[in-house]
């Protein structure tokens, strides 16, 4: 072929690539979720039964909400991410040519970073690392920039070079170089999407506790290098999820789930409640103001003299909403309430969790028992909680109320928001759901 004729071809090529990816972004595209204990998945046990999948994910909740302490928030740059707590993860490409990876996906922490060759401290990534000096669109971000005076817990090294540091509550820690490169995900329409110059966290040094196939994070939540922040316009502001009964409550271990972006991420149609995106501290937590919980017809408030919380008083934006904490954890007294009225409602025997992590559990006597419909009213959206979403079976015949109190933040777990549409609008600060079957979507 000559030059000239492979300079035709490649305009092209290239040409079709930027009308695919303008398709893409105009239209909103979709990648697939994989839950952690999904047979899709690198952290999938086949030799693990749902019982202990289901203990292992409440003692994450427990683990990632005890993290979240008034100090902790206010006091110290702590990424709200938890490194085993990532209970979705999400496939994507980083670099030129693309380098493939697996991360956890994240609406609580607001980086994503990957471990890097050359690896001073690593944790065990079954997978190649990616080495950046391999990618032609790598680049350090200088010291001087914007970008790096916007990052918390940011440095210089001896070349003038940014780096960045993310803590944990439980001491483990990424650390590494402050860059940007093209990032790449593998749509659901069979479409690469490709972002340039995405801010990323190339770390060398890092403490976690998670093993496998997982390279890092990928944080979809608020602050100014999230990855929802950085694509900004191109998505206007919106991503949406849809998560179907795991195989914690529904026994399914194949099911994935799709994170939505753009036009493909509005929430649509009959039965949809938005409520308001609550601006407060710190800012990679998406607030939402909750104000009560109805089990049957009787109503229980959510505000008291001890709900003030990691996030601030309680009222306004007293509640996160979270895709990494499976339970649903609420101030100790609001709890209590809540409990009371499910007990007085469920007509079944109580018995012990003999793992003493839940402190509400019954015997079954049927494979449909009758648990009350709880409903989350927030501001301006009643959202129904089936069952499914509110119970779970810790062993042959024991189900337990999968909310739990605390004495910190208050989340809204992923449990919470099975089998609903879940949809972040950030420009116009609103979260809507909608009833579906996901496991259809």
């Amino acid at each position: 072929m000559s030059l000239h004729n492979f300079q035709i071809l490649f305009f092209f090529c290239l040409l079709s690539f930027v009308v695919s990816l303008s398709h893409a972004l105009n239209n909103g595209f979709s990648v697939e979720l994989i839950h952690r204990d999904s047979e899709k998945s690198p952290f999938f046990q086949p030799n693990q039964n749902k019982y202990q999948n289901i203990i292992n994910a409440a003692r994450r909740s427990i683990n990632r909400v005890n993290h979240f302490s008034k100090n902790a928030v206010k006091d110290t740059p702590q990424s709200t991410i938890l490194p085993d707590g990532g209970e979705y993860l999400m496939t994507y490409s980083v670099g030129t040519p693309p380098f493939k990876l697996v991360g956890i996906a994240d609406t609580g922490s607001d980086i994503a970073w990957l471990q890097c060759e050359p690896c001073e401290t690593c944790f065990n990534q079954t997978t190649p690392k990616f080495n950046p000096a391999k990618s032609s669109t790598y680049k350090n971000i200088p010291c001087s920039s914007d970008v790096c005076q916007s990052v918390r817990d940011s440095k210089c090294d001896g070349k003038n070079n940014c780096e960045y540091t993310i803590t944990y509550g439980d001491r483990s820690h990424s650390e590494g170089d402050l860059s940007v490169d093209t990032l790449t995900l593998e749509s659901t329409t069979g479409v690469s999407v490709s972002f340039p110059k995405t801010v990323i966290g190339c770390g060398t040094d890092n403490t976690v506790s998670f093993n496998g196939r997982s390279s890092g994070i990928v944080g979809l939540g608020g602050g100014p290098v999230s990855f929802i922040t950085q694509l900004g316009s191109s998505i206007g502001g919106k991503f949406s999820y849809c998560l179907p009964p795991s195989s914690l409550t529904s026994g399914s271990s194949s099911v994935t789930s799709k994170l939505n972006f753009g036009d493909a991420a509005i929430v649509s149609g009959t039965g949809v409640v938005s409520t308001p995106i609550i601006t407060k501290n710190p800012e990679v937590f998406y607030f939402l103001t909750l104000e009560s919980f109805s089990v049957g017809s009787k109503r229980v408030k959510f505000a008291s003299s001890s709900s003030t919380n990691a996030v601030g008083e309680g009222g306004e934006g007293n509640i996160i909403i979270d895709s990494g904490t499976t339970l649903t954890l609420l101030p100790s007294d609001i709890y209590s309430d809540v409990e009371s009225e499910v007990a007085k409602v469920v007509k079944l025997e109580r018995v012990d969790d003999p793992n003493n992590l839940f402190s509400l559990c019954y015997t079954l006597t049927s494979e449909e028992p009758e648990f009350p419909i709880i409903t989350a009213h927030f501001e301006g959206a009643d959202v129904v909680l089936q069952p499914i979403s509110t119970f779970v079976q810790i062993s042959d015949g024991i189900a337990c109320f999968a909310f739990q109190s605390t004495q910190d933040i208050s989340i809204f777990g992923n449990l919470a928001q099975q089998n609903l549409l879940v949809g972040y609008d950030l420009e116009a600060k609103k979260v809507s759901f909608k009833p579906t079957d996901c496991s259809k979507e």
